[in-house]
């Protein structure tokens, strides 16, 4: 794991999501990149003017936010990309292979009501790159304990499990795996591949109506330092496929959330 990636976006936790991931990368030897997205707008009628402005607040944004943080002597990089969020990341993806992405669940929506944001849901749904949602104002500490939750066992991709795989050896983590069944789960799914196997301390399979119940049932008994998660087109933010925002009454943590990368059925 050598590149982080922060999207900062206009949300009070900026400054609080870049110092986790800082303190991250200090641990894991890696650099840190920090994006700010402004949207160009046409040039024509003389709105030139107005793109190099939305610039310029995008290059103060970044300045605020990197001074009100410690770099801890790791490398961090800023850069203001124009165009959308999304297409932004993409791009600086290409440039600069992104190992991690490090986000807040609202870089934006100022709504207490919401858990993720359109801006972050659109990130966590649209993205191949990894990604760690860190609630906010959560400070970094090294985790000891992690709940994997999924419905599907088998993993075909061989990268997918790569960073969990990497953070576990990294931190001595305890995978504490839960295999939920349901309705829809064939014999295929039952099966678990021999790579997650292998770095699991405790397997347990429930059977619910969905991932995110079996989480919300055994989440208590676990008690992970953060919750794992595959990014599957119909798997644990099945509601991601209908809307990017997500309400803290559909679905809340305290704890870290992380995603990995893109595996479907």
């Amino acid at each position: 794991m050598k590149n982080i990636l922060v999207p900062v976006g206009s949300s009070k936790s900026a400054v609080s999501n870049l110092q986790y991931a800082i303190d991250l990368a200090k641990e894991v030897d890696a650099n840190v990149y920090v994006i700010s997205v402004f949207k160009q707008v046409s040039k024509v009628g003389g709105l030139t003017k107005l793109n190099e402005i939305m610039k310029e607040d995008s290059k103060n944004r970044i300045a605020e936010v990197m001074a009100a943080v410690d770099t801890k002597g790791v490398t961090v990089v800023a850069h203001p990309i124009k165009g959308d969020v999304l297409d932004g990341v993409k791009r600086f993806n290409k440039h600069v292979p992104v190992d991690l992405m490090v986000i807040s669940p609202r870089s934006n929506s100022i709504r207490e009501e919401v858990f993720l944001g359109k801006t972050s849901g659109k990130l966590v749904k649209s993205t191949s790159v990894p990604v760690l949602v860190v609630p906010e104002d959560v400070v970094f500490e090294k985790p000891k304990t992690v709940m994997m939750a999924f419905k599907n066992g088998q993993f075909k991709k061989n990268k997918t499990l790569e960073p969990l795989a990497y953070l576990t050896k990294k931190f001595n983590l305890e995978v504490n795996l839960l295999h939920v069944e349901t309705p829809e789960s064939t014999l295929e799914m039952l099966g678990v591949s021999k790579k997650l196997m292998k770095i699991k301390k405790t397997y347990i399979k429930t059977e619910n109506a969905s991932t995110f119940l079996g989480v919300v049932e055994h989440f208590q008994q676990m008690n992970p330092d953060f919750i794992c998660v595959v990014r599957r087109q119909r798997g644990f933010f099945s509601k991601l496929w209908e809307k990017n925002i997500i309400l803290k009454k559909e679905f809340y943590t305290s704890k870290p959330l992380f995603v990995l990368g893109v595996q479907d059925y």
